[in-house]
C-alpha cells in the first residue's frame, strides 16, 4: 500500500510537470516571433552584449546589487541603462521592409549593424508567472540593429536566422532607436570621479602647485564642525569661513567628468601628463580610502581675454588623470568649480 503511494504520489508529479511544460510551451507563430523585437520584462534582463563589425564589442552585465558592469570592469552608468532598457521594452513594429527596399536593406544590415544578444533570467517551470521552478540564465533574443530609415523615424532591425527585416520605432520618440544600441565601451561607463557625500568624508587635500602657501586640507570632525589646515606644514588656521568649508565638502557629492580621453595620440597625451598639473585632489573616505585626481591645463583655442590677448588656456574644460592614474579625462570647470579653490579663499571676511 505504502508503495503504491509513492507511486502514485511520483505519476502525479510527472502529470503535474507535463501539464506545466504544455500549458507554457511556445504557441507563437514563426512569422510572429521574427516581429519581436521588445523585451516585456527588462527587470529579468541579466546580461546585453552587443557587436559591430568594426569588431568593438561591449557586455552589459547585472549584478545581485541590481548594478550593472560593463565587461566585468568598469561601473556601468545608471542612466545610460535605464534608458537602454526603457527602449528594449518600447520597441515596437511600424512595418516590415517593402520588396522594393528589402535586397538595400539587407546589404545595409550586412555590412554596417550592431549585434545585440540579450541574456534574461527564465525558469524551466513558469506556471502563470506564480509557480516558478529551476531559475537559469537564457539567451532569449538576437537581432541586428541598422541605421535610421530616410525620415529619421525609425529603424531597420532584422532578428538572426530571419530574412525580413522590420522599420522598428519607439513610440513617443521623436527620432531613431539606433544610436542607443552602440558597442562603444565608452558611452556604457559610469563617468563619476568623486561621489561621496559629507558624513562620508574624513578629509580633502588640496595641493596648488607653484603656489604652495594656498595648498590646504580640510578635515571633517563628524560633529558639524571642519578644521583647516595649512600645507604642507599642517599647521591649524583659526578664524575661517567654517560656512564656505562645508559648501565645499558638500561639492564632492556628486562630481563627474565629460569624457575619456584614454585613446588620445600617445604624443600628445604624454606632453600633458609630464607637465604639472595646476591641482591635485585627495579626498579620503571615512573608511580610510583615498581617491587622487591630477588636474592639467588644456590648451586654448583662439579666445580672447578682456584685455584682447589670446588665452593660453581653455577657459571650460580641462584635462584629469583620474581613477589611480588609470583614466585619462576631459573635464568641465563648471562641474568642479566649486571643489577648485585656494586656501585664501577660507580666509576672506
Amino acid at each position: 500500500m505504502k508503495k503504491n503511494r509513492i507511486v502514485l504520489i511520483i505519476v502525479l508529479i510527472l502529470a503535474i510537470v507535463v501539464v506545466v511544460l504544455f500549458l507554457t510551451r511556445s504557441d507563437k507563430t514563426f512569422q510572429s516571433s521574427l516581429s519581436e523585437f521588445a523585451v516585456t520584462d527588462t527587470a529579468t534582463v541579466t546580461k546585453i552584449f552587443m557587436s559591430d563589425k568594426n569588431n568593438n564589442i561591449v557586455t552589459l552585465t547585472r549584478h545581485a546589487d541590481n548594478g550593472w558592469m560593463v565587461n566585468e570592469t568598469y561601473l556601468a552608468s545608471k542612466f545610460n541603462l535605464d534608458m537602454l532598457l526603457q527602449t528594449m521594452h518600447n520597441l515596437a513594429v511600424k512595418e516590415p521592409v517593402s520588396n522594393a527596399m528589402h535586397n538595400t536593406v539587407i546589404r545595409g544590415l550586412a555590412v554596417n549593424s550592431v549585434k545585440v544578444e540579450i541574456y534574461q533570467k527564465v525558469y524551466r517551470i513558469d506556471l502563470f508567472n506564480t509557480i516558478r521552478w529551476f531559475p537559469h540564465e537564457k539567451l532569449t533574443k538576437v537581432y541586428y540593429v541598422g541605421g535610421g530609415t530616410q525620415s529619421n523615424r525609425g529603424s531597420y532591425m532584422l532578428m538572426e536566422g530571419s530574412s525580413i527585416p522590420f522599420v522598428i520605432y519607439m513610440p513617443g520618440f521623436r527620432g531613431y532607436v539606433s544610436p542607443r544600441f552602440t558597442p562603444m565601451i565608452n558611452v556604457w561607463r559610469d563617468y563619476t570621479v568623486f561621489k561621496k557625500e559629507l558624513p562620508q568624508i574624513a578629509s580633502v587635500q588640496i595641493e596648488i602647485q607653484g603656489k604652495e602657501n594656498e595648498s590646504f586640507m580640510i578635515t571633517n570632525n563628524q560633529n558639524s564642525s571642519v578644521s583647516l589646515y595649512s600645507l604642507p606644514d599642517m599647521q591649524l588656521i583659526p578664524g575661517f569661513d567654517t560656512l564656505a568649508a562645508l559648501n565645499f565638502l558638500t561639492g564632492f557629492r556628486n562630481l563627474n567628468f565629460e569624457g575619456v580621453l584614454n585613446d588620445m595620440d600617445p604624443v600628445q597625451k604624454d606632453s600633458i601628463l609630464s607637465s604639472t598639473p595646476f591641482m591635485v585632489i585627495t579626498l579620503t573616505d571615512t573608511a580610510g580610502i583615498s581617491k587622487t585626481i591630477r588636474a592639467f591645463f588644456k590648451e586654448g583655442y583662439g579666445e580672447t581675454g578682456l584685455d584682447g590677448n589670446e588665452m593660453k588656456y581653455d577657459l571650460d574644460r580641462f584635462y584629469a588623470l583620474v581613477n589611480n592614474g588609470e583614466d585619462f579625462v576631459l573635464a568641465q570647470y563648471f562641474a568642479f568649480d566649486r571643489v577648485l579653490r585656494a586656501r585664501s579663499f577660507f580666509l576672506r571676511r
